[in-house]
């Protein structure tokens, strides 16, 4: 989306987790550790703050998919793999660690593109504030959400949860999900504002690639201004997001979107957005 390249060319190919991008500009990346519930590693880790930082500057992709294998979306970071390496670190190493997970989210919220959740089943941990930190999480009948943080003896508040989870569920029922780490069927994760949908597990991928599509089909660059609006306007006061907000809608009353809205209205027809 943004035409500024240095010399550095796109990752051809991202050796751990499954990528790949359609034709009509829905990229999927796919946890591949079944057999561990898709538990993280460092190396997992790296990739995903570094594909994000080059999803902006992508023009083939418009919307962003994060799934996983098997019957586990994410199960957080692996314990042998992760957290047995970190008890031998130094303070300065393990600073450097929870930064780079920090940046998955910071990433994450900041990218232009639409992203989409489709929890399979186990988020806990990391994997549950991945889920979080999309746009919108749609979730299959078996899945579930546990921020067990606590229950390894680490705050609960990690990778940003502290900040983004009480702005989703309040204040109190972020309280006690972060604080006891206690399991959150699919049901009760849809009754607390986490879920945006919840379908049988059969139709997870169907019911996520129709939401994918019409959102790589619409006016992205109209999306993308939402999505920064939603997240800058958090820290602002209403008069700092009124002027942001005007500003912003004043530029897109300028863009061959909204141009391209009015011309089909006046000729009966449906819009074909470009993003610009």
């Amino acid at each position: 989306m943004a035409p500024f390249r240095a010399s550095a060319g796109f990752t051809s190919e991202w050796k751990h987790f499954g990528f790949e991008a359609d034709d009509a500009g829905v990229a999927t990346l796919t946890f591949q550790r079944a057999d561990k519930l898709n538990a993280l590693t460092f190396d997992v880790y790296a990739d995903l703050r570094d594909l994000l930082g080059e999803l902006p500057h992508r023009d083939d992709v418009r919307v962003l998919v994060i799934t996983g294998e098997g019957r586990g979306f994410c199960s957080g970071g692996d314990v042998q793999e992760i957290i047995g390496e970190l008890l031998q670190m130094d303070p300065g190493a393990l600073l450097d660690f929870t930064r780079m997970t920090g940046s998955v989210v910071q990433r994450m919220r900041e990218c232009p593109l639409p992203i989409i959740a489709a929890v399979n089943g186990v988020a806990a941990g990391a994997g549950s504030v991945i889920a979080l930190a999309a746009d919108f999480r749609i979730l299959a009948r078996s899945a579930s959400f546990a921020f067990l943080f606590t229950k390894v003896g680490l705050a609960g508040a990690d990778m940003g949860s502290a900040y983004l989870l009480p702005r989703l569920v309040g204040l109190g029922r972020a309280t006690e999900l972060l604080m006891l780490g206690d399991r959150v069927d699919a049901h009760r994760a849809f009754d607390l504002g986490l879920a945006s949908e919840v379908v049988e597990d059969d139709g997870l991928m169907v019911s996520t690639g129709e939401l994918a599509r019409r959102l790589a089909q619409g006016p992205a660059l109209a999306y993308a201004s939402t999505k920064m609006l939603l997240t800058k306007e958090l820290d602002m006061s209403l008069a700092g997001a009124l002027e942001l907000e005007a500003m912003t809608q004043a530029l897109l009353m300028k863009s061959a979107d909204h141009a391209e809205f009015f011309a089909a209205f006046t000729e009966g027809r449906d819009p074909k957005w470009t993003g610009r």
